[in-house]
């Protein structure tokens, strides 16, 4: 992200009333036209009778991706190899770390500390992965089994596991836009934090669906193979490449400043708007849970903030240790701490459904988001004298 112009917009400064709204406002249409979001959800791409691309969804978590895409300069990676310890920090923490500390801490506190105040026979009712259709009523696959819900084969599993799905696929997708945001405020080094977007939303490629894939076996989910690839294909690498080629056109075209002034300022609302346009179809599904269970999204969230403290000082004071200046120390610990929510959103949606625990569970991740980053924006600003 460029720095003239730069700072936090009217939209991302109350991104968590918008998200608030969001939720009262998907309730209302759930109850109002309670089929609407459902025939929406319908309209989708198959696979055998598996729906795997909701093309609403699929449309709206373009445009949420297009704008952050469109601003990596990927000549900036380049760059790398002169602060090589930054971004290796950074990486460690992004895919051998967070990952496994996720998924440590969802399932001590949703399968064991809160599995009660869940629910200790709450089931949800997810899609079945894409090539199990010949799963027989009744089969038992992982911790789901298979029953006909509104004449489609699902899969039913225990709630508590739907959540620890959701919260797995945060822990696996390292921030790679509002982490622009969070580094410009703390006074970071803007050049190492372009040059970490630009080689996660590279490395995504290759990690997010293997280590995806694992954890949910793991967690003794069916991994849905076809559907994370695609799922990597469709809200990662295609936004990316329409990105690059978009961005190299429009420079050529009109040049670089009539780009950074005016074409990303007219995008700075179309991603958070998407994401708005998606959580009030997800709401107007998850509207029930919300109401019967209130503290369903505190339950949630309490692991969530946990994981983004831990990652955050494990990166912090790791980059003390090893002597880094405040400059990439900043933007290193911001990295590591935030996440994708956007990838998370699409790709619970794309894997279990619109109406699944799993992609309630990432929305709680926008929710906690601003706040907790910008609480770890100011301890990073006041402990700059910490570095030399």
């Amino acid at each position: 992200m460029e720095k003239s112009g730069r700072g936090i917009s009217f939209f991302e400064r109350y991104l968590t009333v918008w998200v608030l709204l969001c939720i009262a406002g998907g309730i209302v249409l759930g109850k109002i036209l309670p089929g609407m979001a459902k025939a929406l959800d319908g309209m989708a791409i198959y696979i055998g009778e598996a729906p795997v691309i909701s093309i609403p969804i699929a449309v709206c978590l373009f445009f949420m991706m297009y704008p952050i895409m469109v601003k990596i300069d990927f000549a900036e990676v380049i760059q790398a190899g002169k602060t090589p310890k930054p971004v290796m920090l950074t990486l460690l923490a992004n895919w051998a770390i967070k990952p496994f500390t996720m998924y440590a801490i969802s399932i001590f506190f949703l399968g064991y500390l809160f599995k009660n105040f869940i629910g200790t026979d709450a089931a949800d009712i997810v899609k079945l992965p894409p090539g199990a259709a010949n799963w027989m009523v009744g089969s038992i696959h992982g911790a789901g089994t298979v029953v006909m819900h509104n004449g489609i084969k699902m899969l039913e599993i225990p709630l508590w596991r739907s959540y620890l799905a959701g919260c797995i696929l945060l822990g696996i997708a390292p921030c790679t836009a509002m982490v622009l945001l969070w580094g410009y405020l703390a006074k970071g080094n803007d050049g190492h934090t372009l040059v970490m977007v630009a080689i996660n939303s590279l490395t995504m490629l290759l990690l997010y669906g293997l280590l995806g894939g694992f954890l949910l076996g793991v967690g003794r989910l069916p991994v849905p193979w076809q559907a994370l690839l695609l799922s990597i294909a469709i809200y990662v690498a295609l936004p990316l490449i329409a990105g690059y080629f978009s961005r190299k056109m429009i420079i050529k075209s009109k040049g670089e400043d009539w780009f950074k002034e005016k074409f990303l300022h007219l995008l700075t609302p179309v991603s958070i708007t998407a994401l708005l346009i998606t959580l009030v179809l997800l709401f107007s599904f998850k509207g029930d849970i919300i109401l019967s269970k209130p503290l369903t999204i505190l339950w949630i969230a309490i692991p969530l903030f946990l994981q983004t403290n831990l990652i955050f000082w494990l990166t912090y004071v790791s980059a003390r240790i090893l002597k880094f200046n405040y400059e990439d120390a900043a933007p290193s610990a911001m990295i590591g701490a935030s996440n994708h929510f956007e990838v998370a959103i699409a790709t619970s949606t794309m894997l279990f459904g619109l109406s699944s625990g799993a992609s309630l569970a990432t929305v709680v991740g926008v929710l906690i988001e601003v706040p907790v980053m910008l609480m770890l924006v100011r301890i990073c600003v006041n402990t700059k004298s910490w570095f030399s």
